[in-house]
């Protein structure tokens, strides 16, 4: 009987949608936050620096570990009086900071002019712009309709009921609610659009906010009369059929350690469904709301074996094989799932993900190129792909893009988990949302080398 080797226990990074969260929480309550296992990174930067330049006090006492003074009037721009140029906020390439924040400017005072790099000139933000419109702020785009860069003219946020489409993001929702406490009187935000995309990451946000003592209520349209339901659990969220009722009054200041993070933890966890020796990662929250959560239920349909202890998760390798997946809810994990059904046996679909356009690629055509240079037959769908796998070439490298994407990058190097030599052209990429990624990955390697499994 052959025993299984121990499992390689690693650390989950940070939650990247978390630590975005709780900094602007924590830069919007008036007092003394002190946070903990915040991410570091560059879209975390970028969040801070904008923070900072809009009047809080952030104090940086260690890596990962902050002290934050809230602003005492809220965001705070280029007065009109000064006669001078708008403050420029660098979102860098960041979308969550670019869409999260440019809602939570509004609800200050005074002008700002939001811009980025890299491809978030050309990254959509016309839903979120027609929202805070409808709230009277003044908003102009200074290059391409429906994209950064903004200018953006904030005279606070009047209350009142707006609309917000989710085609494309829950981030557009999400900035809106960050910002809500601000106003004047009541905000009522309606779901409008066609369909809702990514809505675990809104969950993620009333969590922190009720965290930070603001007040809302979730409300579903049932026998056409609006009824308070929890807020963890809304049911099926249907447009026009969901609104978020937030009241005025001041974030709380809170101390608060941020969680690990299911997304970036997704390149591990997958590694383990794929080899010889199981991989752990320490430090995740097994009932998180992160929609990424979802990659241990997925690797196990898949044929993976995944056991849970507590703040642990281990992944064994399995005879694993294909699925159909609706991954509507958890968009970032599609370059994972796609590396992992590429050396599974089987067809893999997934669906429901036509907003991976708009990412920092266009990162459904990107995976799909991407895995068609070592043989796995990889077919957009109008709404996701179809991959199916062709035998693997071990013991060959080949050059991979990464388009400057950090998730198609990390996925990628699963692929040297089947012999296959990865070089790409951009690995840098990765400090995005997860610097440390190289050197986590270098420490996997060392230990399914010394278990006797070797990769390319």
């Amino acid at each position: 009987m052959t025993t299984q080797p121990s499992p390689i226990i690693l650390q989950a990074p940070a939650s990247k949608s978390l630590s975005h969260r709780v900094l602007i929480a924590a830069a919007l309550a008036p007092g003394k936050s002190r946070l903990s296992n915040v991410l570091e990174s560059e879209d975390l930067e970028r969040t801070r620096d904008i923070l900072a330049l809009a009047s809080a006090l952030i104090q940086r006492d260690e890596p990962g570990r902050y002290t934050v003074s809230g602003m005492p009037r809220g965001p705070q721009g280029r007065q009109s009086q000064d006669d001078q140029e708008p403050l420029v906020m660098d979102v860098g390439e960041s979308g969550t900071t670019c869409r999260l924040l440019t809602a939570v400017l509004a609800a200050g005072q005074g002008a700002f002019r939001i811009q980025g790099r890299g491809k978030m000139h050309a990254r959509p933000i016309a839903s979120l712009v027609r929202a805070l419109r409808e709230q009277g702020t003044d908003v102009d785009y200074l290059e391409q309709q429906g994209c950064p860069p903004l200018l953006l003219r904030a005279a606070g946020l009047p209350g009142g009921e707006v609309s917000i489409d989710l085609d494309e993001s829950s981030q557009y929702l999400s900035g809106l609610l960050l910002a809500a406490p601000l106003a004047h009187a009541p905000l009522t935000v309606r779901i409008g659009g066609s369909k809702v995309v990514s809505w675990p990451y809104v969950g993620l946000t009333l969590q922190i906010m009720e965290r930070f003592g603001a007040r809302f209520q979730v409300q579903s349209l049932q026998d056409e009369r609006w009824t308070d339901v929890p807020w963890q659990a809304p049911g099926n969220v249907v447009p026009a059929r969901l609104r978020i009722v937030v009241q005025p009054g001041a974030y709380q200041p809170r101390d608060m350690a941020v969680e690990g993070d299911w997304s970036n933890a997704s390149y591990f966890l997958a590694a383990g469904a794929l080899s010889r020796v199981p991989v752990g990662l320490r430090g995740l929250n097994a009932d998180s709301l992160q929609g990424d959560r979802a990659i241990a239920d997925i690797l196990a349909r898949m044929g993976a074996g995944v056991t849970w202890k507590e703040n642990e998760v281990v992944v064994a390798g399995g005879r694993l094989h294909g699925v159909d997946l609706d991954m509507g809810s958890c968009p970032d994990l599609v370059p994972t799932v796609a590396a992992v059904a590429a050396q599974a046996e089987g067809t893999t679909t997934i669906r429901n993900v036509a907003h991976l356009r708009i990412k920092e690629s266009d990162r459904l055509d990107a995976v799909v190129t991407e895995l068609t240079r070592i043989g796995t037959k990889a077919t957009p769908l109008e709404d996701g792909m179809r991959i199916e796998p062709a035998p693997l070439p071990a013991g060959r490298r080949f050059a991979f893009k990464t388009y400057g994407d950090h998730r198609l990058a990390m996925s990628l190097s699963l692929l040297e988990l089947a012999g296959i030599g990865v070089d790409l052209d951009q690995p840098s990429c990765v400090a995005k949302s997860f610097p440390e990624f190289w050197n986590r990955w270098a420490e996997l390697k060392v230990g399914l080398h010394a278990a006797g499994q070797e990769t390319s």
